[in-house]
């Protein structure tokens, strides 16, 4: 199956996860969980949460993010990949001047 984000619309999430400004995404969901490719703006957030349900696999596709994971600060380049096990928090920040785009997966663990 192939998810066509460059042709899907984009959702724009003010405060995510109670985050600073906003994320912008193209999101493919189903029962399963979800796919999605994110844009955060310099100064944008997703604020710290706990995947209760599932995990998530973040590819920073572009830009230099910064990942708060259990208390410890990750610098995240473009090409590197982050994972958040089920019943672990994370925070993603963009503190830099440039966007950062990322590919996140978030499967729902049964």
């Amino acid at each position: 199956m192939i998810i066509p984000f460059d042709t899907m619309e984009t959702t724009v999430i003010p405060h995510m996860k109670g985050g600073e400004k906003e994320l912008s995404a193209k999101m493919f969901t189903d029962e399963s969980g979800k796919i999605l490719r994110g844009t955060l703006i310099p100064g944008a957030t997703i604020g710290l949460h706990t995947h209760d349900t599932s995990y998530e696999v973040i590819y920073i596709l572009s830009g230099t993010a910064t990942m708060l994971y259990e208390g410890t600060i990750e610098t995240l380049p473009a090409g590197s990949c982050h994972y958040c096990p089920k019943g672990k928090s994370h925070s993603l920040r963009n503190e830099s001047d440039a966007d950062v785009t990322f590919l996140a997966i978030v499967p729902e663990v049964k």
